[in-house]
């Protein structure tokens, strides 16, 4: 093999490997975490509560940990009734959310403007209460029996896409996202399937869709 092509290889790699360290050396000097929180209140789902029978009060934090990577958690509340197609049952509970998203695009005066796209792992533990639930009478008559409340628990994953953006100069923002779920699974009472979930929304189908209206605060 031809020694000046070995040697012009070596030295070759030796200067990238260089470069690209120097690269990092920049990217670690630029990006240093330093406490920070965002914490927000979903004002939308809390507003359509007072003219529905849902009942959701919810909110966030989170924090920039690198340079487009945010952790974020979600806790709330909900109580909601559902009487479809024979079915009369009551839930409420409380629910968290825990998972991070990546900045797609943001402001590069004000990193925290942009659009961001992420996932979360969720959960709700909540009292479920069946007052009616239909079944097969005799003679093929309909009829329904009614279930004592008892304490249940639901799991899904979560993705968000939305986008932030500051008000004024404030340290307050406008947060919109949507939330397309996919329920994993849910405890059973009496083998009868949850009609719905706290935090999750209508359960008859292992796909839900959330919508949240947040105003938050940056410190």
């Amino acid at each position: 093999m031809n020694p000046k092509l070995i040697f012009s290889f070596f030295f070759s790699f030796l200067f990238f490997a260089a470069f690209a360290q120097k690269d990092q050396d920049t990217l670690k000097t630029k990006w240093k975490y330093e406490p920070n929180f965002m914490v927000g209140f979903d004002v939308l789902n809390a507003g359509i509560g007072a003219f529905s029978d849902r009942k959701l009060f919810q909110g966030f934090v989170s924090s920039r940990v690198t340079k487009n990577i945010h952790a974020v958690a979600d806790v709330g509340f909900e109580k909601n009734i559902y009487q479809k197609n024979g079915y009369d049952a009551a839930v409420n509970g409380p629910f968290l959310k825990v998972g991070a998203f990546y900045m797609l695009a943001n402001d590069k005066e004000n990193p925290m403007n942009g659009f961001y796209a992420g996932g979360k792992v969720a959960g709700s533990f909540y009292n479920q209460e069946y007052r009616a639930v239909p079944v097969r009478g005799f003679g093929g008559s309909d009829t329904s029996v009614a279930f004592p409340a008892s304490s249940q628990s639901s799991y899904w994953l979560e993705a968000a896409v939305g986008g932030r953006m500051q008000l004024f100069e404030s340290p307050f923002y406008i947060d919109v996202n949507v939330q397309p779920r996919y329920l994993l699974f849910s405890t059973t009472q009496d083998d009868i399937k949850p009609m719905i979930v706290p935090g999750f929304g209508k359960s008859s189908a292992k796909f839900n869709v959330g919508f949240s209206w947040n105003i938050a605060y940056s410190f």
